[in-house]
């Protein structure tokens, strides 16, 4: 009976050292997870945001810069980028699930300007349209 008490013993320690180290894991990553974010919510993280045309697999629209990203519930992608000291710029992208897909890259490591931000819209992605009135 004692080695009975002793094995269990055993097996809830190790179960319990087990538990400690994949907590402590997953702590970390969650807390470096956050602080890029809100480094990058700060203007201080180098980003590239690609949208691509999930159907023809060409991107339409790139933008490069220290910018902070968040999704609404309508589909768009905001984007807010400092420009100067206490300025500040807006820019929606809206995300069709069916027609599109995006990618934000951290490209940090650059000694760069941080009121500087690049946008390409690339001509040959975008459909001509004609506009008529009827009465």
């Amino acid at each position: 009976m004692n080695r009975k008490i002793n094995r269990k013993s055993k097996f809830l320690l190790l179960a319990i050292v087990l538990l400690i180290i994949s907590l402590t894991g997953c702590r970390q990553a969650s807390r470096v997870s956050y602080n890029i974010s809100k480094e990058a919510d700060n203007f201080n993280v180098m980003r590239r945001l690609t949208v691509i045309n999930a159907r023809t697999d060409e991107p339409i629209f790139e933008m490069i810069g220290q910018f902070s990203l968040s999704n609404n519930s309508s589909g768009e992608l905001a984007i807010t980028v400092q420009v100067a000291e206490n300025e500040f710029q807006k820019h929606y992208v809206y995300i069709n699930r069916e027609w599109t897909m995006y990618v934000v890259e951290d490209i940090s490591g650059a000694s760069v300007n941080p009121y500087h931000y690049e946008i390409n819209f690339l001509p040959e992605m975008i459909q001509p349209f004609e506009i008529t009135n009827s009465y």
